[in-house]
Order: C-alpha cells, then sequence, then structure tokens
C-alpha cells in the first residue's frame, strides 16, 4: 500500500514523535508513506466564511498533488486532517469555492475532490486491518489498561469527517485491543479539552483536561492515547498527580510491533 503523506507543521516541530513512529510502524506494516514534496500548512482552522477562499489553497494543493501523483493522502495530525477532509468536500460540492480556488491556482487541470483523505487510523483498520494488525504484534502490551482519547476533530462534524460514530466511537478501542491491551472507556472520551482556548485562558483547559483525566484515572486508566497534537498537550500540560501519562497512539503502536523500545 502506497499513501502520499502530509504530516504538517507541527509534527516536524513540537509532535515530532507522532510522526517518527508512525513511519517506523508503517514500514513494519509494509505501508509505504511518500511525503508530499512541497507541502505547506494546511491553514490549522477549517474556515468556516464560504467566501474564505485564500486559506483553503493550501489544502487544495496538496489534495492536487496527492491526485497526480495517483495515491490517497495520509494525514496524522487531527487538526490537518480535520481541514484537509473538510477543504477536500468543498472542493467536491461547493461549486462557487471550486471556481474560486482552480481559478486562482491556475492548475494543469481543475481539481474537484477527486483524492480520497485517510487518516493513519483508517489506514490501520480499513487498509492493514486490525486483525492483521493483531499478527504483527511482537510485543502484545498485555496487563496494560489505556484509555482513548477522541478530541473533538477527527469525529466532526460527521457527514464530513465519517470517521466513525461522534457519539459513540471504537476506531481507538478496537487498536487497543489489536496491540494486546485493555481498552478503559470513558464517557469524556469525546469530549473537548479545551482546544486553542488555552491561547487566551489557561483555566479553561486545566478544567475541561483534568475532568477528561479524572474519569480515565477513576475508572482504572494506566495510559492515555491521543492522535491530536494539541489535545495530547492540553492533557499532558494540565495532568494532576495520579492522573495517568499521555502517549501519541502512534507511541504505543510502535513499541508493540517491537521498533520503538518499551517504557
Amino acid at each position: 500500500m502506497v499513501y502520499s503523506y502530509f504530516p504538517g507543521c507541527t509534527l516536524k516541530t513540537k509532535a515530532k514523535d507522532l510522526d517518527a513512529y508512525a513511519r517506523r510502524s508503517a514500514e513494519a506494516l509494509g505501508v509505504t508513506l511518500e511525503e508530499l514534496p512541497e507541502w505547506q500548512c494546511c491553514g490549522a482552522v477549517y474556515p468556516i466564511a464560504q467566501d474564505e477562499i485564500a486559506t483553503r489553497l493550501s489544502s487544495v494543493r496538496a489534495l492536487n498533488s496527492a491526485k497526480e501523483l495517483g495515491h490517497p493522502l495520509l494525514t496524522l495530525c487531527s487538526a490537518c486532517h480535520h481541514v484537509i477532509k473538510r477543504v477536500n468536500e468543498d472542493m467536491r460540492a461547493n461549486e462557487d469555492i471550486r471556481g474560486k480556488a482552480n481559478r486562482y491556482l491556475e492548475l494543469a487541470e481543475p481539481y474537484a475532490g477527486e483524492t480520497r483523505v485517510v487518516h493513519y487510523l483508517e489506514m490501520l483498520r480499513d487498509g492493514v486491518g486490525f486483525a492483521e494488525l493483531k499478527k504483527k504484534v511482537v510485543n502484545p502490551l498485555k496487563g496494560r489498561k489505556i484509555a482513548a482519547y477522541y478530541g473533538c476533530l477527527l469525529l466532526r462534524p460527521n457527514d464530513v469527517m465519517q470517521f466513525d460514530n461522534p457519539e459513540n466511537p471504537t476506531i481507538l478501542e478496537d487498536f487497543i485491543r489489536a496491540i494486546g491491551a485493555e481498552p478503559v472507556v470513558s464517557a469524556l472520551r469525546n469530549e473537548c479539552c479545551g482546544a486553542y482556548v488555552a491561547l487566551e485562558d489557561k483555566s479553561v483547559p486545566e478544567k475541561l483536561a483534568g475532568r477528561i483525566l479524572d474519569s480515565m484515572r477513576d475508572l482504572g486508566a494506566d495510559s492515555v492515547i491521543t492522535a491530536c497534537p494539541l489535545c495530547r498537550y492540553n492533557l499532558y500540560t494540565n495532568r494532576r498527580e495520579g492522573h495517568p501519562p499521555v502517549y501519541y497512539f502512534t507511541e504505543l503502536l510502535a513499541e508493540a510491533l517491537g521498533v520503538k523500545e518499551a517504557n
């Protein structure tokens, strides 16, 4: 399996572990990730205004590059996935946005949402398959009780993201089982961690993240996994004594596949 890969800015700076362990794990699974040449920031936040074209253009460039290369576009950062997939839907379904973006970019061939956007977790579930992943595990994480934290961006809006059930997701719990651990299911696993509010008022993510981690601790989780760099930052920064440590899911994937030393 070959995918065009969009790492995004954060995976080149503060979230290098998310990227590094994803690449090592993909190699162990026989999956080829070809980083897009000359990719640009996706914009980080999806532009709500329908007449805001400029902030969509970098995502369209990435989508069109993947189209020209003939591969699905794989993303890993939750924010990048959210923005790129929603912009792709804009280009498919919104004639006004599609027309303005194509006129500005002057592409050799107009782009109209042809690229399939895939999150790394979807690649594991639908490409590799969790049953096959389980066979590849050389270091099953037996005895570990792991809580999944989804956050907001992977799941909503469901009609566009189509990632999992937004109210009762299971993909991360299925992943946890595949690497040999026991999932801990918190009712707060898809609640907001505070997101970018942390930039203005640190008390908001402190309260929200603390509540999430309290729930997971009380259910007996010995660790928490997430796919979102911002979620990990808010959860990690606001941990209190007794709270479980927070990891990127790729860290534990790499550990289970034997391409990372056990913690």
